[in-house]
């Protein structure tokens, strides 16, 4: 009689803390949606000595997409419309996915990805995707490469700047080691794009993907000023920005050709971030190194008496670049 006793009162009091869970859940949302702010719960926080940080065991970054993206890594990828993002990140997941390249980055192995399409008519990354397979030696190994796309969701894709929304992903991602959303403006539909704070809720749920051992890259609209549209709160996160821009000699009839430039990089150097020129043909994707060809261009125009401010204008770069490749041709013609 005493252990059923027991055993009564263990589950009851599974119960009550069962209850307390929903009942907190509940009162904090309705505090969110009421505009309040939540209850406070308690967290207590852990911090480390120096010799127990050097003595843990946290996991290797290794490269996803070798030399440049990492395991853990936040990044983002902009780029004006029309430029070519979604061409770009699909490809890029693809040589993730299959353990295959794309331009020149290399992946040592397949890794499982889920890529979340916020735009796209179904039947564009139908054509997308079976392009890629043609074009690709390495094909993804069956459930590493899935894909939602707003087609086949009867009320659509919820809001990812929404718990409930974050909720959706999150039941889908499994065992995915990279997490793509494309895009900020199609997925994230509530908030004040150019405030900070609409950026918290998805940063917050960023941060968690990261915890958990996953790469996240979103995808976003560059601005009229061809940098990334909304607050530069965003690049606080992020250990890579990445921006995709036209050429200056490009022509409407040559598609999806642009420039690849790292503007941040946390960690990486010298070649790993190199400028690269990226076309694709009707064989699949083609890359030369940028940095000749904006040379070629610097030194055209500075014989046509143009400054380096003039030329740092035209070309759309710093005038650092500039004056680094004038001081490399200056110095090849005094040797």
């Amino acid at each position: 009689m005493r252990t059923e006793t027991t055993t009564f009162q263990n589950a009851h009091l599974v119960q009550q803390i069962a209850a307390q869970h929903t009942l907190g859940t509940i009162s904090r949302r309705l505090d969110t949606e009421q505009g309040r702010p939540p209850a406070r719960r308690d967290i207590t926080l852990i911090a480390l000595e120096i010799a127990e940080v050097l003595k843990r065991d946290f996991p290797p970054k290794e490269a996803l997409l070798s030399p440049w993206l990492r395991r853990q890594d936040l990044v983002m990828i902009f780029a004006k419309r029309g430029v070519g993002k979604t061409h770009f990140a699909l490809a890029l997941a693809y040589a993730i996915a299959s353990g295959g390249k794309f331009l020149n980055w290399e992946a040592q192995r397949a890794r499982r990805v889920l890529y979340i399409d916020g735009e796209m008519p179904g039947a564009s990354i139908k054509d997308r995707l079976a392009a890629l397979v043609k074009s690709n030696e390495a094909e993804p190994p069956e459930g590493f490469f899935r894909i939602v796309t707003p087609d086949v969701q009867e009320f659509g894709i919820p809001d990812l700047a929404t718990t409930e929304g974050q909720a959706a992903i999150d039941a889908l991602v499994g065992d995915a080691e990279l997490i793509v959303i494309d895009n900020l403006s199609a997925l994230c539909r509530s908030g004040v794009e150019n405030e900070g704070e609409s950026w918290v809720p998805l940063a917050t749920w960023a941060l968690a993907k990261r915890r958990e051992g996953r790469t996240v890259i979103f995808i976003h609209h560059g601005g009229k000023n061809g940098e990334q549209r909304g607050t530069s709160r965003r690049e606080d996160l992020l250990d890579v920005s990445i921006k995709l821009k036209h050429p200056t000699d490009y022509l409407p009839e040559q598609g999806a050709r642009f420039e690849v430039i790292f503007e941040k990089a946390r960690g990486l150097l010298g070649n790993d971030v190199q400028t690269i020129e990226a076309a694709l043909t009707a064989d699949g994707w083609t890359w030369r190194n940028a940095d000749g060809v904006t040379a070629k261009h610097i030194a055209d125009m500075k014989a046509l008496g143009m400054s380096a401010s003039e030329i740092a204008t035209e070309l759309g770069v710093h005038r650092s670049t500039v004056y680094r490749h004038m001081n490399a041709e200056a110095n090849r013609g005094a040797a």
